[in-house]
């Protein structure tokens, strides 16, 4: 019988999945390559604006959820391509229901940076 890996061991080999699944997606995807970008401003921006420490928890609970948000829709759009190669009505209610889900998102986000930076810019 193989010896069986220690749980410290497994948990590595977890983060260093995730971590290459992370660089994958920005790597290859557009969507998440303009969510970087916007990540990024946001974080100049509150450094400009010196947000408080709940506007900071706040934005970057955004960010991630954005972030994570757009990961797991490439990850249905890429399983459902997968899946079925040729064009299914079923497959686009899918895709589209996922996009969808960034997209209230990102509405959600954009009203959050909105309620933290239009009083300091105005």
């Amino acid at each position: 019988m193989p010896k069986k890996e220690s749980f410290l061991v497994n948990r590595i080999k977890s983060v260093g999945f995730a971590l290459r699944g992370a660089l994958l997606l920005v790597r290859t995807e557009a969507s998440i390559k303009v969510q970087v970008f916007i990540a990024i401003v946001m974080t100049a921006a509150g450094f400009f604006f010196e947000i408080s420490a709940t506007e900071w928890c706040i934005q970057i609970l955004t960010i991630a959820v954005i972030m994570g948000t757009e990961g797991l829709n490439t990850a249905i759009e890429k399983v459902s391509d997968f899946v079925q190669p040729e064009f299914d009505k079923k497959i686009g209610f899918i895709k589209d229901v996922s996009a969808g889900a960034v997209m209230i998102v990102s509405i959600a986000a954009t009203i959050i940076g909105c309620i933290i930076y239009l009083p300091k810019i105005f």
